[in-house]
């Protein structure tokens, strides 16, 4: 609701400093408002509104209420899934900052309004989970989230601020491992930790997924008409194979029984590949463009050249 009132208010500053507003023309659905639109701008943060508030109450009941309570506290989890769990944090704020501030420029808000208020939606949403995780004692607050996640708000706000558009995208692809060939005690810890769904691996499973800082070389040329194509990027990933705990490969079942597969070496993923830069697609179709604008923080599936901790070097035909 704060964000609902923040909105309502910079739309009477905008509009008092406008003697008398033209009638606005009927717009297209998808057409962004050419000025501050009270309907779309109350329609906008509403929608957050409610969706954030629904969205905690839920988590909070379906996981949270699971476990004890207790006064709110800290943890140091920095060590924890070789840090691609942070890169999440950043990704996750910096997704949605992006939509933020595509939705309130589709509302018309004026332009550096839009960029700081969709933008830091991403550091707000992500702060309510670090509330809840403070007051857990199995969890605590983490500094290393909360940093994640202002750094993900960060990044696309200074390029919006500097360019007026995303020139280096963040995105994430995941895809689903095969743990069929790993002993079958750490199957089953895989099924217990990362779930057997699409939606749970897409999520949870740490070691299927992989960020990207996805670079338009175009955006940066000083030549208008170059021969690198616009719509085409260089991308650079991260990701981690062999992680089953946290801090190393060992975990107690709830009936007491002790697993150490510590020979299960954690290694990190560096990789390069291209990419395509889906806003820079334009179609006749206002419905295909917001489609595709809206998948851009999604990798492409190309080849790929990976390097990683244990001194291999491997071409991916595809990697996803």
């Amino acid at each position: 609701m704060l964000l609902l009132a923040s909105s309502l208010n910079l739309f009477a500053q905008d509009t008092d400093s406008i003697p008398s507003l033209p009638i606005t023309p009927k717009l297209h659905f998808l057409e962004p408002a050419p000025q501050p639109h009270k309907g779309r701008i109350i329609g906008v943060s509403t929608f957050g509104g409610v969706s954030y508030t629904a969205g905690m109450i839920a988590v909070n009941q379906l996981w949270y209420s699971q476990y004890e309570r207790t006064h709110f506290h800290f943890f140091d989890d920095n060590g924890e899934w070789n840090q691609i769990d942070k890169v999440g944090h950043a990704w996750t704020s910096y997704a949605e900052g992006y939509y933020g501030i595509s939705l309130y420029r589709w509302a018309g808000l004026h332009d550096k309004k839009s960029i700081w208020i969709g933008g830091m939606l991403g550091t707000f949403f992500q702060s309510g989970i670090e509330v809840l995780d403070g007051f857990s004692a199995k969890w605590g607050a983490s500094v290393g989230d909360l940093v994640a996640n202002v750094s993900g708000s960060a990044m696309v706000i200074a390029q919006e601020l500097a360019w007026q558009e995303q020139r280096i995208w963040f995105k994430l692809s995941s895809h689903k491992v095969n743990y069929n060939d790993y002993p079958l005690d750490v199957q089953t810890r895989a099924k217990d930790l990362f779930g057997t769904s699409f939606q749970e691996l897409l999520l949870k499973d740490y070691n299927g997924q992989s960020y990207w800082l996805s670079v338009n070389p175009s955006a940066f040329s000083r030549r208008k008409n170059g021969k690198f194509p616009k719509w085409l990027n260089v991308a650079i990933g991260y990701g981690i194979e062999d992680v089953f705990g946290g801090f190393e490969n060992k975990w107690t079942t709830d009936d007491g029984t002790d697993y150490d597969f510590s020979e299960l070496q954690r290694y990190r993923q560096f990789y390069l590949s291209l990419d395509i830069d889906l806003s820079r697609i334009k179609t006749k179709s206002r419905f295909l463009n917001f489609v595709l604008a809206g998948f851009n923080v999604l990798k492409i599936p190309a080849p790929a050249l990976e390097w990683n901790t244990k001194g291999q070097v491997k071409f991916h035909p595809l990697y996803w």
